[in-house]
């Protein structure tokens, strides 16, 4: 049953859409009920937007009960995905400091861990701000966010072959004409098992995905239904590469923020329990255009970036992950604290044990 004062605007198998004040939703979920947060709050802008925003120095003062709210309902090995673009002073071209001080306080003041900073590259994004990059021509386009992972512990349960992604050119040549162990200039000793084929590569931490599309089933249905679709929506990919990382089939994901919807969207697609909160009652009747009779497809196009923008083997090497059909194996509920089994037969053991190198 939806909270007091919000209304379940779409029911599906796995999860349902809810019109209200996330704050409201997440204070009737039990303690460490869900196993992901995902999420693209709005940003600290100094233009105002339709969907809403806060002041930039107000940012983090506003943001900080839901941090709080986010901590409480978070499964101890669970973790929160916060996208977030940056912002520019007003009237100079100098870059908000809003965004890392919401990551701090989110450690410092709420009691978060910071797991790992990604970037999220969209190469289609037109250049911005206008005065300083088209105009006086002092500043380059500002084409990437920050996307925070967070967690409650040090070992949130995830696991990176969920999200690989095709062996660059270079590295398939390496592999077919052999590689010689050496020291590197760079003082790294790479070994012989650098030579070995795992079939694919361990994405970085710098995803590559152009947010492009115009004619999707999504603004279809707003156009048809007269509605105001939402302007600020992530592609698929972003929330998929973290939804199969993080999470296993049948998990809880929540997206307090949803905008469209595109995690509910994601988390459908991949059996993941979800509960998408839309503040906004005509952003959340239009994200009901995301369940259709349509497929939606998760896997990056081969040419996920624009002509000009890079090589192809760039491309590939930044490109989102190649991800299979299965998830396989459940994901370390210690989150990789206890080293895998050796094939030699050695015992595994926690990292903590590990002896310094």
């Amino acid at each position: 049953m939806p909270a007091a004062g919000t209304t379940e605007v779409l029911r599906t198998q796995y999860g349902a859409i809810v019109q209200g004040d996330s704050l409201d939703v997440l204070a009737e979920l039990p303690d460490g009920s869900v196993d992901l947060i995902m999420t693209s709050p709005p940003f600290g802008l100094v233009r105002k937007k339709e969907y809403g925003n806060v002041d930039a120095p107000d940012y983090v003062d506003w943001f900080r009960p839901f941090g709080r709210a986010f901590l409480r309902v978070l499964k101890d090995n669970g973790s929160l995905v916060i996208d977030i673009g940056g912002a520019w002073n007003p009237g100079v071209p100098t870059r908000s400091l809003y965004h890392f001080k919401l990551l701090v306080d989110l450690v410092e003041e709420v009691g978060f861990h910071l797991a790992q900073e990604f970037f999220w590259w969209n190469p289609s994004k037109l250049p911005s701000p206008a005065e300083w990059v088209t105009v006086r021509r002092i500043r380059v386009k500002d084409a990437v966010n920050c996307v925070w992972w967070l967690s409650k512990t040090p070992w949130p349960k995830a696991s990176n072959r969920r999200v690989l992604q095709p062996y660059s050119e270079s590295m398939k040549g390496l592999l077919k004409n052999g590689y010689k162990p050496k020291l590197r200039p760079s003082g790294h000793d790479i070994s012989q098992n650098f030579g070995r084929d795992n079939q694919a590569a361990i994405p970085p931490n710098l995803l590559a995905i152009s947010n492009t599309d115009s004619n999707g089933a999504y603004l279809r249905y707003c156009r048809a239904n007269r509605i105001e679709p939402h302007p600020a929506r992530f592609p698929p990919a972003l929330p998929a590469h973290f939804v199969r990382m993080l999470t296993d089939v049948g998990d809880l994901v929540v997206d307090p923020f949803a905008g469209s919807c595109v995690t509910g969207e994601v988390c459908d697609s991949l059996q993941r329990r979800w509960v998408c909160v839309e503040m906004r009652e005509e952003y959340a009747r239009g994200a009901v255009g995301r369940f259709g009779p349509q497929t939606l497809v998760l896997e990056p196009a081969p040419d996920d970036t624009d002509p000009g923008e890079g090589n192809e083997e760039d491309r590939g090497r930044h490109s989102t992950g190649i991800w299979t059909t299965g998830d396989g194996a459940l994901l370390p509920a210690d989150g990789g604290m206890t080293r895998e089994r050796r094939a030699s037969g050695n015992r595994a053991r926690p990292a903590t044990e590990r002896r310094p190198a």
